[in-house]
């Protein structure tokens, strides 16, 4: 089964030699990907918790650790796609990984992908808030 570590350079691959409006289109596309919220999540939602709050977008993530294995579940406004591809990326390379393994996320990973420059210091700051969030949830959930 393939590393965090892996699957974040295959995803960084996917976008090396893209331009910018490429990116975007394939941002777009790993949008797509992102699960719908469970229902068990709905009413934590509607409560607010979990949301991001550095992050114009309505943004909330539950890291979660499931018998050791890293799991995120999260929902992200329809009207932004981006932020929801950046979202169900991450998803995508923390799950079903050991805990430990999906908190050491590279920090560096909006900026490998390029997309940093493409969207712009307002929203980069949110998706590294995204990612922060996410890095804290599984070392807490794999500490416990």
């Amino acid at each position: 089964m393939e590393t965090v570590s892996a699957r974040l350079d295959r995803i960084v691959g996917e976008f090396a030699d893209l331009d910018g409006r490429d990116k975007l289109e394939l941002l777009v596309e790993f949008a797509a990907g992102l699960p719908p919220l469970p229902e068990s999540h709905r009413a934590r939602r509607d409560e607010t918790e979990g949301r991001v709050h550095e992050c114009q977008t309505p943004v909330f993530l539950w890291p979660e650790v499931v018998d050791g294995r890293a799991r995120l579940v999260a929902e992200v406004a329809p009207e932004a796609p981006t932020v929801k591809g950046f979202v169900a990326m991450v998803a995508q390379a923390v799950e079903g990984r050991p805990a430990e393994e999906a908190a050491a996320l590279g920090e560096d990973f909006l900026d490998r992908t390029g997309l940093a420059d493409v969207l712009g210091i307002l929203r980069s700051r949110g998706l590294r808030a995204i990612l922060a969030r996410v890095k804290r949830g599984l070392l807490a959930g794999a500490q416990a």
